[in-house]
């Protein structure tokens, strides 16, 4: 690896030398109404090098050499437009706006070739989907919302904005899932630094992996891995929006790009804020006050104890689109967030009073990118965090409380305090956890050919983890704790393209080593009868082999095969293994890796067009053979633990299932998408016996439907409508209880229908879009964990103001 590593170095050095110099050629193609042509086809004829438009009708040449050149723009149903443009020696950039009338002429002998980069990706085997999110960015949607429409995801939230959030793909759920962002595990970044603060506007894709994950997202990601794809275009754009709503939740963000287009020197800023009271109303079993005797009232209740605060931003410059370099950039990523705490893992009759967190981290980052290092087909990409991550819990009230908010008396009337001085059981704490954070991402490509292309990927990522609490003994203070984690994930990668391009083959190699020490100094006595300090120190070394493949392979054009498979390893992360205060989750140290064997099998049907309608199918089945799988114990009894989390290794699983997903469009106009996903988790008990993981959605459905008016109010002007619906079927919390059910109602999370409405108006300029949503539009009870209970209905609105281009 060192080698590798001083062979990049090398590399990126070198590449600042003198290339041929080239231009770019951008601009954006609508109709004669002004309105953008998404997927429009722009070549450069002799070159044979062309590219489709985004979804605002804006497309990008890179790499043009000097001279003169044809481009031809088309678009089906629509006239074509050629023009002769010339580039110069002084490495020129030229825009050109096209606008394309419609013609019906000849109409069925048009074909149009390529696939948009969603097409593209949704066909290489994986079992993948691309997530657009230039349509949600204008709404009141947070990127969590979005994945939840995704066929085969299931985000579980512990309530309102800011609380803990689970992702699940096909039965797999919680750390077997990766979040990434550009390929860095998020975990690097913070929890104040996540899903639920970046805001749509700052994304370009978000790549959702099913159980197979390819080697250039190098990590342990067993059960899929969910990539976030920051808009990295080099494009002068400034885009700002607040919305404000019900709970008082006040969400703001901007971003911005400007590049100097002689020098290529570019300055990158973005910078968000949220906050919520999340002050939403609860009921249940457990909302109830407590009065004299210990009779319980059932009541209707605010969350009073769970207001939630964000703030961060990221700050880069340096140079793209230059000879050496198509992306160099060196930044700055800072966050901080405060968030209350209402109650342990589950609402219960006692909630909690002023209990809450704070985290902030401050990281500096650097991006080196290179397409044709040295030789066409080499590509080189880099990208590395490195800095501080601190995390404090704040716990030192001892008086019981009702979820009336006032303080809770006891059976003769009187106020009492908890003996343990504090609202979570284990005394009073104001504990601090400081990390110091590395993370380096690094993948090293070469085309060979059209039909062979190897990658080589690695990612570092490290923690230095000191734990302490200001209300210990100067003694304890003094001879702090210390955890260390470090994790190297190499991989190896052959893509092959054959058969006019109907196969695609992607085969890989992953190797795993993950390094965790935990040492704790102690005072015990020696043989002489004296205090000493020694180390008690619990290590362990994890090394395993990865390997897996995806095969696609294109029956007819619009008829795709797919299939992939796994053998997938996922190491215990920080949390499992130190345990967190802030999250209630107590160490194991013991705690041992996971292994799956995954598979899928895939077909997708489209995007066919009839005449103004377009529709795409697909389907997939999965199966997941999981040993050692690691979670929370499978509680069997109605005595549970209200509080505290233990991860562990809970033995073998299987998952297995289906889903399948409809993306429907007419005219441009109206939009339907439609997803449904079933399966079965299972286990088996120590005398064979096959029984469901509880605390599981076996099935799940979404549904959303838009629909799009030209020239309301004023022309040139688009109102979007928006209905969404969200289905899950019931499921418990605990095994079953066989023929003695009991009591074991409480535990069960029953079936739910949601449904929100929304409508964005964008105005003639396109320049300023305001929309207005309303969210559980029939104040339904909402649970995706036990007990815990979500918000209610909820309005929102969202103005959204861009600048392209200046």
């Amino acid at each position: 690896m060192k080698r590798l590593l001083h062979i990049l170095l090398m590399v990126t050095v070198s590449s600042m030398q003198a290339q041929k110099p080239s231009g770019t050629l951008s601009g954006r193609v609508s109709d004669t109404a002004g309105n953008p042509l998404a997927y429009a086809s722009v070549l450069l004829e002799e070159l044979k090098l062309g590219v489709l438009t985004d979804d605002d009708g804006a497309y990008y040449i890179s790499k043009v050499p000097p001279g003169k050149h044809r481009v031809l723009v088309s678009y089906l149903g629509y006239s074509t437009r050629t023009v002769t443009i010339e580039v110069n020696e002084n490495h020129s950039d030229i825009r050109i706006d096209f606008t394309l009338a419609e013609s019906l002429e000849n109409l069925d002998e048009v074909t149009v070739n390529g696939k948009s980069k969603e097409t593209e990706l949704e066909t290489k085997g994986f079992a993948v989907n691309a997530v657009k999110t230039k349509e949600a960015s204008l709404r009141n949607i947070q990127t969590n919302e979005l994945l939840n429409t995704t066929v085969g995801v299931k985000i579980r939230q512990n309530g309102g904005l800011g609380s803990d959030v689970n992702y699940s793909l096909n039965g797999l759920s919680g750390n077997s899932v990766r979040i990434f962002i550009d390929g860095i595990p998020t975990s690097v970044y913070g929890s104040s630094f996540n899903l639920n603060s970046i805001p749509t506007s700052m994304i370009k894709q978000i790549e959702v992996y099913k159980g197979v994950v390819p080697g250039h997202l190098a990590d342990d990601a067993l059960g899929g891995a969910i990539n976030i794809v920051l808009d990295g275009e080099a494009k002068n754009n400034l885009n700002a929006s607040v919305s404000y709503g019900s709970f008082n939740t006040l969400q703001a963000n901007v971003n911005s790009l400007y590049r100097f287009e002689k020098s290529g020197f570019t300055v990158k800023a973005s910078g968000f804020y949220n906050y919520s009271d999340n002050d939403y109303k609860v009921s249940g079993r457990s909302i109830v006050v407590t009065g004299l005797g210990g009779v319980q009232t059932p009541i209707t209740a605010r969350r009073f104890n769970d207001a939630y605060r964000s703030t961060g931003g990221m700050a880069q410059i340096g140079y793209t689109d230059v000879k050496w370099a198509d992306q160099f950039l060196v930044g700055l990523t800072g966050s901080n967030e405060y968030k209350e705490v209402q109650h342990g893992a589950f609402m219960t009759i006692t909630p909690y009073k002023d209990r809450f967190f704070e985290s902030d981290a401050m990281l500096a980052n650097v991006t080196y990118q290179k397409k044709n290092l040295f030789v066409q087909g080499m590509d080189l990409n880099i990208h590395g965090l490195y800095g501080k991550r601190n995390r404090a819990v704040n716990d030192t009230v001892a008086w019981a409380y009702s979820w009336n908010g006032e303080r809770a008396i006891d059976y003769k009337g009187d106020e009492y305090q908890y003996s343990w001085d504090s609202q979570q059981e284990g005394g009073p704490t104001l504990a601090k956890i400081n990390r110091k954070v590395a993370s380096i991402r690094s993948g090293l490509s070469y085309s060979i050919n059209d039909h062979h292309k190897i990658l080589i990927n690695h990612v570092y990522s490290g923690i230095d983890r000191e734990d302490g609490d200001a209300l210990r003994s100067v003694l304890e203070n003094t001879f702090k704790g210390t955890r260390d984690l470090y994790k190297n994930i190499y991989s190896l990668t052959y893509e092959l393209t054959a058969f006019d391009e109907k196969l695609n083959a992607n085969l890989f190699g992953k190797h795993y080593h993950q390094k965790t020490t935990s040492i704790d100094p102690a005072i015990e006595e020696d043989s002489n009868g004296n205090d000493i300090i020694v180390d008690e120190i619990v290590s362990s070394n994890n090394k395993h082999e990865g390997y897996g493949f995806a095969l696609s392979y294109a029956i007819i054009p619009n008829i795709t095969l797919l299939a992939s498979a796994e053998r997938a390893i996922r190491l215990p992360n920080e949390t499992e293994v130190f345990g967190n205060d802030g999250d209630n989750v107590v160490a194991n140290p013991s705690i041992g890796p996971e292994l799956s064997q995954n598979y899928n099998l895939g077909l997708r049907l489209g995007m066919f067009n009839i005449k103004n309608h377009e529709f795409t199918i697909s389907s997939n089945v999965f199966t997941r053979n999981i040993k050692d799988r690691i979670g929370l114990p499978i509680e069997t009894s109605l005595n549970i633990d209200d509080e505290l989390i233990l991860y562990v290794n809970q033995g073998n699983a299987k998952s297995k299932g289906i889903d399948a997903q409809l993306n429907y469009t007419y005219n441009n106009n109206l939009g339907l998408n439609f997803n449904i996903s079933h399966f079965k988790l299972t286990t088996e008990s120590a005398n064979g016996t096959e029984f469901d993981i509880p605390n599981t959605p076996f099935f799940t459905m979404t549904g959303g439907l838009r629909y799009s008016i030209k020239d309301v109010i004023q022309k040139n002007s688009r109102l979007n409508l928006f209905y969404g619906l969200y289905f899950t079927e019931e499921f418990s919390y605990l095994t079953s209880q066989g023929s003695n059910t009991i009591g074991d109602d409480f535990f069960k999370v029953p079936q739910q229908l949601a449904q929100d409405l929304g409508l964005s108006y964008k105005f003639p300029n396109n320049n300023i879009v305001m929309s207005f949503d309303i969210k559980n539009i029939f104040d339904k009870p909402v649970y995706d964990n036990l007990s815990v209970q979500k918000p209610g209905r909820a309005f929102y609105l969202k103005f959204n103001y861009t600048i392209n281009n200046f």
